[in-house]
């Protein structure tokens, strides 16, 4: 039968068939599999496009590497899956996600691979490799950032003041229909209003801003001051009793200060300390870092001056008063006329209430205020333009997020 075979001509057609078929079905087969993989590779190009984009509107300054990459993990694993949610089970590398850069633009950056089991099996499977990265820059110099994420009013203008901010940004990150809100008799004028909710009464006349209308609904401006951690304590220093002091840096601790204090240049550490000068007193320093800790607090009242200013040099530069992270005690600058502050004053878990009296006439403090929310009264001129007296640390409002790769 065999030899009948070979010399049928129609078995001859035959074999030559299936000879010429198997490259031809291996080329489908290929082809099936080059499709897949290729959909398979845009779908995880997507998914990391967008994971990216999504980090960059979460990330701040001194985010973790462990959280950057569970944040990424969640967001990535969020748009891998498929309607049937089976699709891509097992067939996903791990994540890898990373940021890089510094206050001027950051950048994530997201790699994965995935794998499609080949069309023949005792094939080995195909894969496909994808990476992005997203680029975030700052966007204006701010002058003025509340960092609660939901509260209302969280810059908060009122009574009779006259905010004057022309070359700055006030910024708010709560996404309250009124996160920056103007009331009462108050007049502001701003390069312009950045904040990630709406914002109330700042229609003119009451409102001028340089950019026209407040920005509303914009990403979150960075925390300055993420990456500043206190010093560590040292040996507590007795504060000297009397109605007028001098004091040196170091740790001072459990005390309320009153009267004339005067702060010598170089950082203090207050833990549980009160400084509230009463009556006719005051607090002075030149080139001070002022560290509230373990609930310390300032409170300035109206008839009290205070004059202090940040050194220009150094781990600290720029700082003035910087309340730990956790310390919700309210920091009450009220200071009475001829008061001059500034440098960062810097709250991130508590209220600030400042009321400015700077002569309107003047160029303005060189002052950042940086608070959970932040109130402002009394008439304050702020300037932008503070480099050197703020020792080239810089503040932004919202951020710019865009694809680079």
């Amino acid at each position: 039968m065999l030899k009948d075979f070979w010399a049928s001509e129609r078995g001859n057609f035959a074999l030559t068939t299936v000879i010429a078929m198997l490259p031809l079905m291996l080329g489908v087969a290929g082809a099936i599999d080059l499709v897949g993989t290729s959909d398979d590779a845009d779908h995880l190009q997507n998914s990391l496009d967008a994971a990216g984009l999504a980090i960059g509107t979460k990330y701040y300054s001194g985010m973790a590497a462990g959280d950057v990459q569970q944040l990424g993990q969640n967001f990535f694993t969020a748009n891998m899956r498929a309607a049937d949610q089976q699709e891509y089970s097992g067939s996903v590398a791990a994540l890898s996600s990373a940021a890089s850069g510094g206050p001027s633009a950051y950048y994530i950056s997201l790699s994965s691979s995935i794998s499609r089991p080949s069309f023949i099996s005792a094939l080995p499977p195909w894969q496909a490799s994808r990476s992005t990265m997203v680029k975030i820059v700052p966007g204006a110099q701010a002058c003025v950032l509340a960092l609660d994420p939901h509260a209302s009013a969280a810059v908060n203008l009122q009574g009779s003041t006259n905010v004057a901010m022309n070359h700055c940004v006030i910024a708010a990150n709560s996404d309250a229909a009124d996160s920056v809100n103007r009331g009462g008799s108050a007049l502001v004028s701003a390069s312009c209003v950045s904040t990630v909710g709406g914002t109330s009464g700042l229609l003119p006349p009451n409102a001028s801003l340089s950019c026209g209308n407040p920005l509303e609904h914009q990403y979150a401006s960075f925390d300055p001051l993420a990456n500043v951690t206190p010093p560590p304590y040292t040996l507590c220093q007795n504060a000297p009793n009397g109605k007028s002091i001098t004091l040196s840096p170091g740790t001072y601790c459990d005390k309320t200060w009153s009267g004339n204090i005067t702060l010598n240049p170089g950082v203090y550490i207050l833990r549980g300390v009160t400084i509230k000068p009463g009556g006719n007193g005051s607090l002075t320093g030149q080139g001070v870092t002022i560290f509230l800790m373990e609930g310390a607090q300032i409170y300035i009242n109206a008839n009290e001056q205070v004059t202090l200013s940040p050194p220009t040099s150094g781990t600290y530069a720029g700082i003035t008063i910087f309340q730990d992270r956790g310390n919700t005690s309210p920091l009450t600058l009220n200071g009475g006329a001829g008061s001059v502050i500034s440098g960062f004053i810097y709250a991130p878990d508590a209220p600030i209430f400042y009321a400015g009296n700077s002569d309107m006439n003047s160029q303005g403090d060189c002052i950042r205020l940086v608070g959970d929310t932040v109130q402002m009264t009394g008439n304050s001129a702020v300037q932008s333009d503070c480099a050197a007296a703020l020792g080239n640390r810089e503040m932004y409002a919202g951020r710019l997020i865009t694809l680079v790769k």
